[in-house]
C-alpha cells in the first residue's frame, strides 16, 4: 500500500471522529494529514511528510484556539436577539409600583415590567434589555 494511501485513510478516519464529536480541532487535524498525504504524492520522504502534516496540523489546532480565544464570549439566551425575538421590542409603561416593578400589557398578556438597576422608573415608553423568567427587564427610550 503507497503511503499516501495511508495518509488519506487516517484523515477520513479524523474526519469521520469530527462529524461524531462535532469539534473543529479534529478537522484541523485532518487538514494536516491531508498535507502529509499530499506530501506523499509529491514523492518527498517520509520525515518531509510526518514534518508537513504536524506543522500544518499544528498550525490550525493553535490558528482555531487563538481565534475562539478572541471572539467575544456570547451574549446569554435573556438578552440575545438572535434567540429572544422579545429583546429590543417597545412596551408602554403607565405607572410603576412602590416596589419597582409595573404590569403592562404586550403580545396579549399581562407582563411584569422591572427598571433596570440604576435607572429611576419613570412612565412612558421603554425598550425590554432582557427577559427574565416571565418578567421583562426595561430601560427608558
Amino acid at each position: 500500500m503507497e503511503e499516501s494511501t495511508i495518509w488519506w485513510l487516517l484523515a477520513g478516519g479524523i474526519v469521520v471522529a469530527e462529524l461524531l464529536t462535532g469539534t473543529f480541532y479534529l478537522l484541523m487535524l485532518a487538514i494536516g494529514l491531508a498535507a502529509g498525504a499530499l506530501a506523499a504524492h509529491a514523492g518527498a520522504q517520509l520525515t518531509v511528510q510526518l514534518i508537513s502534516a504536524a506543522v500544518l496540523g499544528s498550525a490550525g489546532v493553535i490558528g482555531l484556539h487563538l481565534l475562539r480565544r478572541r471572539r467575544s464570549a456570547a451574549q446569554p439566551a435573556s438578552s440575545n436577539r438572535d434567540v429572544n425575538l422579545d429583546v429590543g421590542e417597545s412596551v408602554q409603561v403607565d405607572a410603576w409600583n412602590a416596589d419597582g416593578t409595573a404590569q403592562v400589557r404586550y403580545r396579549g398578556a399581562q407582563w411584569t415590567v422591572v427598571h433596570r438597576p440604576g435607572n429611576a422608573p419613570s412612565p412612558g415608553l421603554h425598550r425590554v434589555a432582557e427577559v427574565i423568567g416571565n418578567r421583562l427587564l426595561v430601560d427608558k427610550l
